[in-house]
């Protein structure tokens, strides 16, 4: 870390805290060219993940837009909130954590329907009707009949 008073490029750490917050690590430091002492703050560098829409506009990824959808699709069904949230955790650890830090919709969208479809047939087939923007009951009936082996 270089040093604040005389630029000099090393430092040593005399002591390290947790700050009062837990958001980051405070640390003590000593110049070792010209001796002073200074602070230094380290912390988690957030990326924002973000969405890229059908007109190929991005917006940052929203938990809880997500979690909205699915809601409406699970409404009156035995789908408890601890399985909606496991769900959506399954669906960002699949597609950020590879290292991606932007998906598409379309992406997102099919992560849903695949898991909505193991855990509820009605919520899947609710979702993919505003997902997939059917045009008429023959595509609908389609979706329907594509579940069933």
């Amino acid at each position: 870390m270089r040093c604040p008073f005389c630029g000099y490029q090393d430092s040593k750490v005399v002591d390290s805290r947790v700050s009062k917050d837990g958001e980051a690590t405070r640390r003590r430091r000593e110049c070792i060219n010209c001796g002073r002492r200074f602070t230094t703050y380290e912390r988690i560098e957030e990326v924002a993940q973000m969405v890229i829409k059908k007109d190929n506009r991005r917006e940052a990824f929203d938990r809880w837009k997500l979690k909205s959808g699915i809601m409406k699709a699970i409404e009156k069904r035995a789908v408890s909130l601890e399985q909606v949230d496991a769900l959506i955790t399954d669906i960002e650890r699949e597609l950020f954590n590879g290292g991606e830090h932007e998906v598409s919709t379309q992406a997102l969208g099919e992560a849903v329907m695949v898991r909505l479809r193991q855990l509820d047939e009605v919520a899947y087939v609710r979702f993919a009707s505003v997902y997939r923007q059917f045009r008429d009951i023959d595509e609908f009936m389609s979706e329907i009949k594509g579940l069933r082996p």
